[in-house]
């Protein structure tokens, strides 16, 4: 594959994990509760493979720097996912609304910087 069309790909895989995450914020908003545990580690997983993708064509292909500087916005992102999940989630502890906002825009500035890169 060429470094476009995973791109591409890891573009799609985020754009679906963001629906995933649009879902667990209005849960924990409207119904002020953690989300179902199963929609978080779905969201995680396909997430994780976005940004393996993103990770790999940056490692071994030549991207463009606005694709690097997404990469590095989105792995903040991830280690604040990582952090809402292990941290409080699977705990039975309220996600911050403070931590899930910040997890949020990370994480879609780095993929309007990877959309810009496209």
């Amino acid at each position: 594959m060429d470094t476009q069309t995973i791109l591409f790909v890891a573009c799609v895989l985020f754009g679906v994990a963001a629906a995933g995450g649009i879902v667990m914020a209005l849960i924990r908003l409207g119904k002020k509760a953690n989300p179902p545990h199963w929609i978080a580690m779905l969201h995680g997983f396909i997430a994780a493979a976005g940004v393996t993708l993103l990770a790999y064509v940056t490692i071994f292909s030549h991207v463009p720097d606005l694709a690097q500087i997404g990469l590095l916005a989105l792995l903040l992102a991830a280690m604040g996912g990582v952090w809402m999940n292990l941290g409080r989630h699977q705990q039975g502890v309220l996600i911050p609304n403070a931590v899930m906002i910040g997890h949020a825009m990370m994480a879609v500035a780095g993929v309007v910087l990877l959309l810009l890169a496209l």
